[in-house]
């Protein structure tokens, strides 16, 4: 008997109700708390639907990419295919076992060594023991985690811990593989090689979906896309045009109404329990910059809320290209060895640049909270659409109007008849 298709998903809904602190039956002291802040039985409840009437059908072998903004509905649509949150209206019809990647090691066991994790996963996703163990030495050698595979999972590195969770989904043969973008917050040689292992899996004729922010990545490795934008499918085609439709939608979407070089959050939440407030660009005397030029000195403040104490965490500042393409990404950890402890409140921090290296055009700022390399308290690789004027790069009088490259490195180049002159090159 053939699959007539892996997914199918008809006028499906999701409503959330914020402000509401649970669904179900309120209780008397609910509803008198409700009465004595003026409020009635929906009081203080706004209505939010984070996917409405979407619609695509997904044949078996596909690999699709999901794309949009943050806050488009795409971790949503994952988390209702996967059967962790039930929708509001609609219809979602699913052939075949399902693997997901949603939260970096949802399902593990604290106390458990990695091999009973790994064996508990597989019960989770339907595998029989045997069908464990014969992929059981790939998982290990894939995760690295070879000489603590029988330590409890609690004293893993967070990067064990992301490496093994990985592993367990992408190796136990699920027909239907579901991954939300949880890799960036490993290091690039492991995004790599998760990327690599995604591909052998969709080589090999299983069904893939894939949520990313990597514009090269999705048109590498899916065909198709599918491009969200507030809950609505605004696009389902050919991956190269899905993404000139996500990068039109951003741009115009962009916030420009910037004081100087100060740039808000374009869409702030809030609900959020961590949340980057604010990022400006400031001169060597602190003042903010009017303007940014190749080869400046820049010191680029970020300001962050958080609702509560958060220890040894982290701060990531990125540049992307319009197209998504990462020129910058920065971090206090595991980039860089700052450790930093979130106090309740308003916190900040700077990253400076001697020289600023990015050639004259238009970029994204890209900022993150992060318990590093375990897990994202806040991201938004377009927080801000910024320009960098042309500067004068080679000291010349005359500003480089336009380059080849996207970077400008401070070099010397050393000849035995001349003089050695320090200059930078584009």
């Amino acid at each position: 008997m053939s699959i007539p298709f892996a997914i199918r998903v008809e006028h499906l809904g999701k409503k959330y109700l914020l402000g509401a602190r649970h669904s179900g039956q309120r209780t008397l002291r609910d509803a008198l708390l409700g009465r004595f802040n003026g409020k009635g039985s929906k009081g203080g409840v706004d209505e939010l639907w984070a996917l409405q009437d979407v619609n695509f059908t997904v044949e078996p072998g596909e690999v699709v990419g999901i794309i949009g903004r943050n806050g488009a509905g795409k971790s949503t649509l994952l988390k209702v295919l996967s059967r962790i949150t039930e929708p509001t209206r609609g219809r979602v019809e699913i052939f075949g076992r399902t693997g997901s990647l949603l939260e970096v090691g949802t399902g593990f066991h604290p106390e458990l060594s990695g091999r009973e994790n790994i064996y508990l996963n597989g019960a989770i996703l339907g595998m029989r023991k045997n069908e464990i163990a014969r992929r059981f030495d790939e998982i290990v050698d894939f995760a690295g985690v070879a000489r603590f595979v029988d330590t409890p999972v609690k004293r893993y590195s967070s990067g064990m811990f992301l490496r093994l969770a990985f592993a367990v989904a992408a190796h136990l043969d699920p027909e239907i593989l579901i991954v939300d973008e949880v890799l960036a917050v490993g290091d690039a040689a492991f995004q790599q090689k998760c990327l690599n292992k995604m591909g052998d899996v969709a080589r090999a004729g299983r069904t893939v979906l894939f949520v990313s922010h990597n514009m090269p990545a999705i048109k590498h490795l899916c065909p198709r896309a599918i491009v969200l934008n507030s809950g609505c499918v605004a696009y389902d085609g050919a991956s190269h045009d899905a993404v000139k439709v996500y990068l039109s939608n951003a741009l115009g979407g962009a916030d420009r109404g910037s004081v100087g070089m100060r740039f808000e959050n374009p869409a702030p939440d809030a609900n959020r329990a961590f949340e980057v407030t604010s990022v400006e660009v400031l001169d060597r005397e602190g003042r903010l910059k009017p303007a940014l030029a190749t080869g400046e000195y820049a010191r680029f403040r970020l300001r962050w809320r958080a609702a509560e104490a958060m220890r040894h965490a982290g701060v990531e500042l990125g540049v992307y290209t319009p197209e998504g393409v990462p020129l910058i990404q920065y971090s206090t950890r595991p980039v860089a060895d700052v450790d930093l402890d979130f106090q309740p409140g308003e916190n900040s921090i700077e990253c400076e640049f001697s020289q600023f290296p990015v050639a004259a055009g238009q970029y994204y700022l890209s900022v993150g909270l992060t318990r590093p390399m375990l897990e994202w308290l806040y991201r938004e690789d377009q927080f801000a659409l910024f320009d960098v004027e042309p500067g004068d790069v080679f000291n010349s009088g005359t500003p480089v109007v336009s380059s080849r490259a996207l970077m400008v490195v401070p070099h010397r180049w050393l000849n035995q008849t001349t003089r050695h002159r320090d200059i930078k090159e584009r």
